[in-house]
C-alpha cells in the first residue's frame, strides 16, 4: 500500500509503502467490540454506594407491638418497604468492573482500526512537526493545510512532544498521543488520523 507523505504546509513530499499486516487487513469487529467494551470498563470507578437498613439511621424501636394491632407486622421503620428506610440488594464500593483481553486480541483490533482509518481514506501522514514554541494558530494552520480542519482529529507522534501537544490543546475534537498510548477507543473515536512519518515507522516495527 503507497501513502503520501505531506509537510506542514500540505505539499507533498514523497510516497511510502505501508506495511498490509498493519494498514491493509479485513477489520476484525469482535476484537474490536471487545476491546473497547474492556477500555469503558476500566474507566469505571466502581465507587457508588447505598446505606442498607443496618447504615441507615434511627429505626431502633419496634414500631408497634406484634399482635392485635390489625396491621402487618414490623421490626423497624428502616426496613426497605419504608420510606427513609435502607436500601435492599443496592450498589457497593471497590466493584472491580475490568474486563481482560489477551494481547494478541488487543493488537488485532488496533490493527483494524489502523486498517480502517485507511481504507476510509482518512490517514494523513505528516513528515514532521516543525513548532519552534506553543502556536494553537499555527496548529489550526496545519491543519487547514492538510484539509482536516472542524473535524474530530488524532494526532500520534512517535514520543511525547510538548510543543504538538500544547499547540493542539486548546483546539475542541483534538488530541494527541505518542504511538505507545495509542489505542482503540481514540482510534475510532477520532474522524481523521494524524500521523508522523517517525511514528509509522515504530507502529510498524510494534504491530507487523
Amino acid at each position: 500500500m503507497k501513502a503520501k507523505v505531506l509537510d506542514v504546509q500540505g505539499s507533498l513530499v514523497k510516497e511510502i509503502s505501508l506495511n498490509d499486516k498493519v494498514w491493509g487487513i479485513e477489520p476484525h469487529q469482535q476484537a474490536i467490540f471487545d476491546t473497547v467494551i474492556s477500555q469503558q470498563a476500566a474507566l469505571r470507578q466502581g465507587t457508588r454506594k447505598t446505606k442498607t437498613r443496618a447504615e441507615v439511621r434511627g429505626g431502633g424501636r419496634k414500631p408497634w407491638r406484634q399482635k392485635g394491632t390489625g396491621r402487618a407486622r414490623q421490626g423497624s421503620i428502616r426496613a426497605p418497604q419504608w420510606r427513609g428506610g435502607g436500601i435492599a440488594f443496592g450498589p457497593t464500593p471497590n466493584i472491580n468492573y475490568k474486563k481482560a483481553v489477551n494481547r494478541k486480541v488487543r493488537q488485532l483490533a488496533i490493527r483494524s482500526a489502523l486498517s480502517l482509518k485507511a481504507k476510509e481514506a482518512n490517514l494523513v501522514i505528516l513528515d514532521k512537526f516543525n513548532f519552534e514554541k506553543p502556536s494553537t494558530k499555527g496548529m489550526l494552520s496545519v491543519m487547514k493545510n492538510v484539509e482536516i480542519d472542524n473535524q474530530k482529529t488524532l494526532i500520534v507522534t512517535r514520543e511525547h512532544e510538548e510543543l504538538v501537544v500544547k499547540s493542539a490543546g486548546n483546539i475542541p475534537g483534538v488530541k494527541t498521543l505518542d504511538f505507545q498510548k495509542m489505542n482503540v477507543y481514540d482510534l475510532l473515536n477520532a474522524t481523521k488520523l494524524v500521523v508522523t512519518e517517525e511514528a509509522v515507522k515504530h507502529i510498524e516495527e510494534v504491530y507487523a
